[in-house]
């Protein structure tokens, strides 16, 4: 139901010059059609638990920004469902029967396109939980666990069987198990910024922009469906990227470019330096903001909005 994220990003990002209302009336109601059962999952599917989540946070946002503080705790409950459908046992998210028994694994294991998954399998699905990184973290075992199975999804083996089939997967788009030309893949990278090692998210986030996009007229490793692949390499061109769009964060990556201009509609600018940026130095060891030192791992939208000089510090380490 990703209609409901763009309302909310929109709200977030000061764009309400509509019938807010009316919009959050219509969102009410296909969020209502369109959603997890009760017990808190979609039976026999992983992406639809997962997406139907994010989209309770972005309704359960939306509520609080509106005053209707009812629909807030109820969105905000439901948001937090994805919990159902993870299995202890295996450390990994599995479909659910309607019965709440978990679906046996296919005879290819998890690596199968389809086992409750859609254009995709769970090793690419099941990191999307993008407004409760934290709480994901948690459940997969802790800061060491969930960069240990990120480290594996970057490096494992994917067998040419499991993409033969799907028009959105070829094999250079696949770091490991990572697809870089499937949607459900394109905020894995910047997952480790919520982790003690960071810096894999620049690591990766550099090797796709190398690998991903060449000047060619198949310079695309997938389908730029809506325009998505080519601006996720405008925006991690400049260092950051919308993890989860509804807030106001850009998670920080490695910018590709030693500089950067962006003319604002509102007549203000955004001025992005690099300093020794290159193929070896894509590490960011120190970061100024107008001058200033800055240590998030992020930047906000109203601080970008109002004009910025951002001074990246690259880095062989």
């Amino acid at each position: 139901n990703p209609a409901i994220s763009v309302l909310c990003d929109a709200y977030r990002k000061g764009i309400r010059d509509y019938d807010v209302e009316k919009a959050y009336r219509y969102a009410l109601n296909t969020s209502r059609r369109f959603g997890n059962n009760d017990d808190g999952y979609t039976p026999g599917n992983i992406s639809c638990t997962l997406e139907y989540d994010y989209t309770d946070w972005c309704m359960a946002r939306l509520a609080e920004w509106l005053g209707k503080e009812g629909d807030r705790a109820h969105f905000d409950k439901r948001a937090l469902s994805y919990a159902t459908i993870f299995d202890p046992e295996s450390g990994w998210f599995r479909p659910r029967n309607e019965k709440g028994v978990f679906s046996s694994l296919p005879e290819k294991g998890r690596l199968q396109e389809g086992y409750g998954c859609v254009e995709s399998n769970p090793y690419q699905q099941g990191w999307f939980v993008p407004h409760d990184v934290e709480g994901m973290i948690r459940l997969m075992g802790g800061d060491k666990s969930f960069v240990s199975k990120l480290d594996s999804l970057f490096t494992m083996h994917l067998p040419a069987e499991f993409f033969a089939q799907t028009e959105d997967v070829t094999e250079e788009g696949l770091l490991g198990g990572y697809v870089h030309g499937n949607e459900p893949s394109h905020h894995i990278p910047f997952l480790y910024d919520w982790t003690s090692q960071p810096w894999k998210t620049q690591y990766w986030q550099r090797e796709i922009m190398n690998k991903m996009y060449r000047n060619n007229i198949d310079g695309l490793c997938g389908n730029d469906d809506c325009g998505q692949m080519s601006a996720w390499y405008i925006l991690s061109s400049m260092g950051f990227y919308p993890v989860c769009p509804g807030t106001d964060q850009y998670i920080l990556g490695s910018p590709l470019f030693k500089s950067v201009t962006l003319n604002l509609e509102n007549g203000k600018k955004v001025v992005i330096k690099a300093n020794n940026n290159g193929e070896a130095n894509r590490y960011i060891s120190s970061m100024k903001v107008n001058g200033k030192n800055y240590t998030k791992n992020y930047l906000t939208h109203g601080d970008l909005m109002r004009g910025m000089n951002i001074l990246y510090n690259m880095s062989a380490t």
